[in-house]
């Protein structure tokens, strides 16, 4: 039988563009996120017995680097890369570390120094962890650069195409996740869209525009896990919100099988992981009100209404014409402006989104705050490929 894993203490920064706090580098990010988290478990950093740090671009043991920060006792730390569900996926170890029993007191730490414009690849003498995915895409897309709109792009397509899905409906998402990170202090922009200037902005691939993809972004998050030992030792049942049901899933054959441009970005992956959190939780979509979840591009978010089953296969356009993922709405869907917004750091995303369901769940959101949460639901993906999904709840329940 595993062990019940809480979260204690979440901090992040605010994610800004590449670049712009000068002397910001990496080391100051994940010290500036690890303070605050560890500030808010109300522990030092001498506590933790493990560490598991995630970043996408950097050298080897950056991540050593970056928790050094923090302090320097000698535990172990390991460091993760998994594209854009790196953080997510750290935070998955971190949990598994308490689960396992191995550790009562653990930290996920994530961190991205990116460079601006669309992401690159960095070592162009070897093969590309992906290069099965385009090129299974190019036989069944017409091939456009940057790659990443592209593979979303061609997903979204494929939605309309199957279901009259309209530009508009993708749009609209963008419009929400704009809105909602006008409350929110740590999103990169903190600007509201009209829905034509949505739609009006410059086309990245079609039905993709501008205000409806995320950006590069600098930035760092992280999340000290506990034992439910720990949490009844040190009186933090108050503060402490468990990890009910967790889930990380990669790639299956019918990413490549099924020639669909839906499950090159992970549709099945993303599918199998929700099924298995819920699962594992005693958990349905109908029993959370709260989603973070992993909007890189609006069209992966209108895929992930689908396969985390807050509606039919097609429905998702009805979903979004009922305005059903925003206040007011059957869940609320990215409070925190989600990636397209408050951007999208790497190996700080998954964290971030750690952080904004526990204020959620802890009622502490502010302007943000979603009423009469009692549970949530993270989501991030990371292509090539790696899908985490996580359930919350507050501890005391």
């Amino acid at each position: 039988m595993s062990n019940r894993v809480f979260v204690i203490g979440v901090g992040m920064t605010k994610f800004e563009k590449p670049g712009r706090r000068e002397g910001w580098d990496y080391p100051q990010m994940a010290k500036e996120a690890g303070n605050k988290a560890l500030e808010d478990a109300g522990v030092t950093y001498d506590a933790i017995q493990q560490a598991y740090v995630g970043y996408v671009y950097g050298e080897s043991c950056s991540g050593h680097r970056a928790a050094y920060e923090l302090g320097l006792t000698g535990i172990p730390i390991f460091n993760v890369n998994s594209n854009c569900s790196t953080g997510s996926s750290a935070l998955y170890l971190a949990a598994q570390a308490i689960r396992s029993g191995q550790s009562d007191v653990t930290l996920a730490l994530g961190f991205e120094k990116m460079n601006p414009g669309s992401l690159g690849t960095t070592f162009d003498d070897r093969e590309q962890p992906m290069g099965n995915h385009m090129q299974l895409l190019a036989e069944i897309s017409e091939v456009r650069f940057p790659p990443a709109p592209w593979m979303f792009g061609a997903a979204g397509r494929e939605h309309m195409e199957q279901y009259g899905t309209t530009p508009e409906h993708f749009a609209k998402i963008g419009f929400k996740n704009h809105k909602h990170s006008v409350n929110n202090p740590y999103a990169q922009f903190q600007q509201e869209y009209t829905l034509e200037e949505i739609l009006g902005s410059p086309e990245i691939y079609s039905p993709l525009t501008k205000l409806q993809c995320s950006p590069t972004s600098d930035g760092s998050g992280a999340a000290v896990l506990a034992s439910e030992k720990y949490v009844d030792e040190h009186g933090l049942a108050g503060q402490a919100v468990e990890i009910v049901g967790q889930a990380l899933v990669t790639d299956f054959m019918s990413t490549f099988e099924s020639r669909t441009a839906r499950d090159i970005i992970g549709y099945d992956m993303n599918v199998h992981a929700a099924r298995a959190a819920y699962e594992q939780a005693g958990l349905g979509p109908e029993d959370v009100q709260v989603i973070e979840l992993h909007d890189c591009f609006s069209a992966n978010e209108l895929w992930l209404y689908e396969a985390l089953g807050l509606c039919g296969e097609g429905e998702a356009g009805k979903l979004i014409d009922n305005d059903d993922t925003t206040y007011g709405g059957r869940w609320v869907v990215n409070p925190s402006g989600g990636l397209i917004s408050k951007g999208h750091p790497l190996g700080a995303t998954g964290l971030a989104q750690c952080a904004e369901l526990t204020w959620q769940l802890r009622g502490t959101a502010d302007a943000r705050q979603v009423d009469n949460v009692t549970a949530a639901l993270q989501h991030n993906v990371g292509l090539g490929g790696s899908a985490v999904v996580s359930l919350y709840q507050r501890a005391e329940r």
